[in-house]
């Protein structure tokens, strides 16, 4: 089944109307409501059959973290005779569900509400694990870079719903190269709050070669737009 965003310009190129496209065969206007009908009616049994394949993959999911989060705390008990790293296994496990629960159970359309999930809790998250580790410094300087990589996260999916739906290479080189900016702030706030060199040998790789890739993620889609590719395979 092809990706609904590309289902009518395929339509379209292949001279064919998307009834025609589902039912992969011609139709005539006496088989038209017909036909209609009958992709209706496959296109609403595989929704029911995606939501019923994700909630047993849900489940198994939950059942899964729970049986780890048991198992955690027995083994902390056995050990120490009481909670104490079990108590970082739990809220991480914790964590990691709320987040990725809707993605597993909605699909790509879980995706938003994943990302929504981690921006409210992702604060409360570092908040208990600072009070559990007993490590002052780790809410703010966590909280900090937490809420510039969300920043980011939104950015990159504002680009993705935008632009990626009909130039995919356009918006995959825009988030490489909004992710040198991203290297460069915390870099910045981390040299600013602990004791951090400002910039390394890895640092400037890791910004050389992203700056590389939206390069060649950029002249591709150039390329492939003026159909140069498809003019040289030709002449070969």
């Amino acid at each position: 089944m092809p990706d609904s965003s590309i289902m009518l310009e395929l339509c379209k190129l292949l001279g064919i109307t998307v009834n025609e496209l589902l039912s992969g065969e011609k139709v005539t206007m006496d088989s038209l409501e017909r036909k209609a009908d009958e992709n209706l009616i496959a296109l609403k049994r595989k929704d029911e059959n995606n939501i019923a394949k994700n909630v047993v993959i849900s489940t198994l999911f939950t059942i899964t973290l729970l049986i780890g989060m048991m198992v955690c705390v027995i083994c902390d008990i056995t050990i120490t005779g009481n909670l104490s790293w079990s108590l970082i296994s739990m809220t991480s496990i914790v964590f990691v569900w709320v987040i990725s629960f809707p993605s597993i159970m909605f699909g790509k359309k879980g995706i938003v509400k994943s990302l929504i999930s981690l921006s409210v809790s992702i604060i409360p998250y570092l908040y208990l694990l600072s009070r559990i580790l007993k490590v002052k410094e780790l809410f703010p300087l966590g909280t900090a870079i937490s809420l510039i990589i969300l920043v980011f996260l939104w950015i990159m999916l504002a680009v993705i719903y935008r632009i990626g739906k009909t130039r995919k290479l356009i918006a995959l080189g825009t988030i490489t190269l909004l992710a040198i900016p991203l290297v460069v702030i915390i870099n910045v706030l981390l040299f600013k709050t602990t004791e951090t060199p400002l910039f390394d040998v890895w640092d400037f790789m890791a910004i050389f070669l992203l700056l590389i890739i939206a390069i060649a993620l950029f002249i591709y889609d150039y390329v492939e737009k003026k159909g140069l590719l498809k003019s040289k395979s030709k002449s070969a």
